[in-house]
């Protein structure tokens, strides 16, 4: 086995304390002897998301020997409210301790520059691997493997149960619901996502008539299917054979439920995460999809918000394919030609009345964008970008939303925003410009049905639907703007070094069979920011050329590496997918560094 640096493992420090732990506060001695995998994760990202599941089968395979820590890292300022930590972690089903880090002093320790990083430990205290991104699994569950091996022999590797103790569950018939919609009958059908399950409600929003699911994650067609948190919902029209799809969010599928008999068919998906390189067409059931959060019918196609790629896709009921209709891939606010144009986890859609807009919350953007029917452009109502949100009203281009997830269209044509991190019901007027607020005081809204006068909201934390009257006037509150609190990276103006580190995981090399393994694309906020060095390309080293006329912005880089197993005995090697995209607050100063090290995969 190959030896590896070592580097003494800083201590975990946490103001908000410790969480799935009953009650103990954990230091690293405590847990000597057993291989420690920290995520470094924040619950508003879809990334942190996609690696919660991919470590799943690790902490079940070596529970005796692996611990995982989740080291909470806020984006956002609600991300910093324990409650809504301790939420996150019921939400999403995590079974290992969590620490509540709201200033981000274990990220800073660790030299953290991403969500997601994962850091490998060693039982004896060292870090020995750090990856940032998704994808790293299969490298990690090699690497504990060897670990395992090499601490067995030297007689310092512990085994027996970890510190996690589960917390009480939350009682009632919801947990923490997605997103509803109005049954002709004027029930409700529900997405249940922290039950797995779709729940239809009676008129008063309350009494359960039926559960389509029986609260059990999988992924099962027919009459006792099940779900993996379900999010988005749309009503189909008539002639389909089925009446609601529904974006079956951790399966990575479309679902068509026909209500007669509450049977379930896949309509898209395979219930496998798309990666880079995956065909983004096809015929539905054969084409990966990633993380759909909702759904609406739309110019004749079922549109899909899919937040795990930052993307728009489209499904056709009459062809039985689906494809991409918006966004390049690349996280970001970038509006203009669909192609072209660039969104950040988007993750509720509605349809205006006359059918030619559709109305997207972009999540990660705090932004509210729509997408021209006729002319196939994306256009953006209210938002700046990743780092800016809070909540304030008036002019769109000056008003700011906090992570909204859901949109609605009102009788008058203006949109209501379920503002989830600022706890809030907002308004957009097209025909104004202006943003108001209808309502205050709910928690995490993720999204609204009309019902007549009234608005019903899915309060996702409070696992319950709230019907509001649509107020005649705006609810005032007090403005506050807000921005991404992370320590900026002091660099010199002109020349600057990029370095993406890539090792391939041990028994592991760079698949070359069919051109470049690797890609890497960079751009800045502002464009200024980057004199040259912008674009895409495969090598993971680039100059860069940084203006000396500002002095402050933001580098994104996103790379990406397919490595294989290195056997030739094998005739079919498995191939791995590695990728992450990094926002990289940097500071334009003399005195700062000419090189930029950011670590996908080893160690720097």
């Amino acid at each position: 086995m190959a030896s590896r640096a070592r580097v003494r493992a800083p201590e975990l420090v946490g103001a908000g304390g410790w969480l799935n732990t009953g009650g103990k506060d954990l230091t690293l001695a405590d847990l000597r002897g057993r291989i420690l995998v920290l995520d470094f994760w924040t619950f508003c990202c879809i990334n942190c998301l996609h690696v919660l599941d991919e470590l799943r089968e690790l902490e079940e395979k070596h529970r005796d020997t692996v611990v995982i820590v989740g080291v909470h890292s806020p984006k956002f300022v609600h991300e910093a409210d324990h409650q809504a930590v301790v939420d996150a972690v019921a939400r999403y089903e995590v079974h290992h301790p969590v620490l509540d880090d709201p200033e981000l002093v274990t990220w800073k320790q660790y030299a953290v520059r991403a969500w997601p990083t994962l850091v490998v430990i060693d039982p004896e205290g060292y870090v020995v691997a750090q990856h940032a991104g998704e994808g790293h699994a299969h490298a990690i569950a090699k690497l504990v493997e060897e670990l395992e091996a090499e601490h067995t022999a030297k007689g310092t590797l512990r085994r027996g149960d970890g510190p996690y103790v589960a917390p009480e569950p939350v009682a009632g018939d919801l947990k923490f619901p997605g997103k509803a919609v109005r049954l002709p009958d004027g029930h409700y059908l529900v997405a249940d996502s922290g039950h797995h399950s779709l729940v239809e409600l009676a008129e008063d929003g309350e009494t359960v008539v039926r559960r389509i699911g029986d609260g059990e994650r999988g992924f099962v067609d027919g009459t006792a299917p099940r779900f993996s948190e379900p999010q988005g919902l749309a009503l189909a029209p008539e002639g389909l054979g089925y009446d609601v799809v529904v974006a079956d969010t951790v399966n990575h599928a479309l679902r068509a439920v026909r209500l007669s008999d509450g049977s379930v068919t896949t309509l898209a998906g395979t219930g496998k995460q798309w990666w880079q390189s995956s065909p983004t067409e096809g015929p539905a059931t054969g084409v990966d999809l990633s993380s759909p959060w909702d759904v609406a019918f739309f110019d004749g196609r079922v549109w899909i918000a899919m937040a795990g790629v930052h993307q728009l896709w489209a499904y056709d009921p009459a062809t039985e394919t689906v494809a991409v209709v918006a966004g390049t891939t690349n996280e970001g606010l970038v509006d203009g030609p669909v192609a072209e144009a660039w969104f950040a986890q988007p993750s509720g859609l509605a349809v205006s009345a006359d059918g030619e807009k559709l109305w997207v919350a972009d999540s990660e953007t705090s932004a509210v964008r729509w997408v021209s029917r006729e002319t196939k452009d994306v256009h953006t109502a209210v938002g700046t970008g990743l780092f800016d949100f809070g909540h304030r009203d008036g002019a769109a281009d000056q008003a700011l939303l906090q992570h909204p997830l859901g949109v609605t269209v009102l009788p008058d044509g203006s949109v209501a925003i379920a503002d989830t991190y600022n706890h809030a019901l907002r308004r957009f007027d097209p025909a104004t410009g202006q943003v108001s607020t209808l309502a205050t005081d709910l928690r995490e809204p993720s999204g609204a049905v009309l019902v007549g006068e009234d608005i019903v909201v899915v309060e996702s934390a409070r696992h319950r639907l709230t019907r509001l009257r649509l107020p005649e006037e705006a609810v005032r509150v007090d403005a506050v703007a807000h921005r991404t609190q992370r320590a900026a990276t002091e660099v010199a103006p002109g020349t600057l070094r990029l370095d993406v580190v890539f090792q391939a995981p041990s028994g592991q090399k760079l698949d070359e069979r069919y051109g470049p393994s690797t890609r890497l694309l960079v751009s800045s906020t502002p464009p200024e920011l980057l004199l040259s060095g912008a674009g895409a390309d495969s090598d993971l080293t680039r100059e860069l050329v940084l203006s000396d006329q500002l002095t402050e912005g933001v580098l994104h880089v996103s790379a990406m590496a397919a490595s294989c197993d290195d056997d030739p005995e094998i005739e079919y090697p498995a191939c791995h997918v590695h990728q992450q995209d990094w926002g990289v607050p940097v500071r334009i100063t003399p005195a700062g560094a000419s090189r930029l090290p950011l670590v996908l995969a080893g160690m720097e």
